[in-house]
């Protein structure tokens, strides 16, 4: 299965699997890279051997960006929207998060939208001091957060400081981001590999069955999830219909979203989208 990846190198030894995106410029979440994340969980969950899973990114800049607003655009939107079950990215998510392999994302630059909604499902995840940059793009651009960020966030850090990010669309710095309960630790460009890489190495180290079952013990706090993320699937179905949503990511894309320079200042350019009317 890994030696199918294009945009995902993956290796395995002694019970840490290690995946590191690239997918330039952005690690934008196309629907080839969709595919490939989701063929990532599905290899890790085949293979007995691994234990702890370290989610990484070959960009300097970039983690895992939004989910591709150009896909977006073209989903199905004939008929009203329905509540119904989970949607392919709800659905990966919950992969990642129930499946028996301790999941931690080691996020070096931006994290955004569809990216920081992924890994708000991982166990744990670790940023560096002036580096990691997080933010939900989608409020500005006429969407909500549809793979499971209004139901995540406010699990993390509290519903006042989710409602400052998603409605705000503001950049979140990883200092902020480790007070708020986001990120385990801001850690320095040259600690987060070494501690992430030992932290991996002690969970791998411990019973398999123990690890397993206290990750699934711990996991039942959050419970009932599942109602808010069909609720939170068609309240995006619903916005997804409107015009101004329609028109609105058009306009982000017209206007530089998805490229480096427009994801590096997404903050000023949600805004921008926002207040610039077709």
């Amino acid at each position: 299965m890994a030696e199918d990846f294009q945009s995902i190198q993956f290796e395995s030894k002694r019970g840490i699997a290690v995946a590191t995106i690239s997918h330039p410029p952005i690690n934008l979440i196309t629907l080839s890279l969709f595919r490939e994340l989701a063929a990532l969980a599905q290899a890790v969950e085949e293979d007995s051997e691994i234990r702890v899973l370290i989610l990484k990114s070959a960009l300097p800049d970039f983690f895992l960006a939004h989910f591709d607003v150009e896909a977006i655009l073209q989903f199905d939107t004939k008929g009203p929207a329905e509540r119904s079950k989970f949607n392919a990215f709800h659905a990966l998510c919950e992969r990642f998060r129930t499946m028996d392999v301790v999941t931690i994302a080691q996020v070096e630059g931006r994290v955004g939208g569809g990216g920081s909604e992924l890994i708000s499902a991982f166990d744990m995840r670790f940023g560096v001091m002036g580096q990691t940059i997080i933010n939900q793009m989608e409020v500005p651009i006429g969407i909500l957060p549809g793979g499971g960020g209004t139901q995540r966030l406010p699990r993390l850090m509290g519903t006042g400081r989710a409602l400052e990010v998603i409605l705000g669309g503001i950049d979140l710095d990883a200092a902020t981001a480790e007070r708020w309960g986001y990120l385990n630790r801001a850690l320095s460009r040259d600690e987060i590999g070494p501690y992430v890489a030992t932290l991996a190495g002690r969970i791998a180290s411990f019973p398999s069955e123990a690890v397993q079952l206290a990750k699934r013990a711990v996991h039942r706090a959050e419970d009932p999830l599942a109602e808010g993320l069909i609720e939170e699937d068609f309240l995006f179905q619903r916005l997804l219909r409107t015009e101004d949503a329609q028109q609105s990511m058009r306009r982000f894309l017209d206007q530089g979203g998805q490229t480096p320079e427009g994801e590096r200042r997404i903050a000023e350019l949600s805004l921008e989208v926002a207040t610039t009317k077709s």
